[in-house]
């Protein structure tokens, strides 16, 4: 953001993190084991969902990121992905993007990521990224 500028609480460009979840566990499973609060924006596009900053190896964790909190595949964000990239703190992966995110403008004001598979004790921080559509 420009600081100096009238309106700068206003983001400079509109590609932007989302909503973060810091330290979020993957140690259980579940419909809505992690809440994303969309923290920027009305309405987004869903451009990169990246998984990162591990507190040891998550690779066998299998996570969905949904738009309800319910389990329902039909609010797939991303696809179901095993996290196999993300071995450590300095290890990331990109989750593939649902084919409905391809032209979907979402609103839901929190998304969910559902845990298939988790890891003991295992944590990391999860950020959505996209261009935010209506402020």
């Amino acid at each position: 953001m420009i600081a100096n500028h009238v309106g700068s609480k206003y983001p400079d460009r509109f590609r932007v993190a989302l909503g973060k979840a810091e330290a979020a566990s993957v140690g259980s499973t579940g419909n809505a084991v992690i809440t994303i609060p969309v923290t920027e924006g009305t309405a987004y596009i869903v451009r990169q969902i990246t998984v990162a900053n591990a507190n040891g190896s998550i690779a066998t964790a299998n996570v969905v990121v949904l738009t309800s909190n319910d389990g329902n595949a039909s609010n797939a964000v991303s696809n179901v992905t095993v996290t196999s990239s993300v071995t450590s703190n300095l290890t990331y992966q990109d989750i593939p993007l649902a084919t409905a995110a391809a032209t979907t403008v979402f609103t839901a004001p929190a998304l969910f990521v559902k845990v298939n598979t988790a890891v003991t004790n295992g944590t990391c921080d999860i950020t959505v990224f996209g261009d935010v559509v209506t402020l």
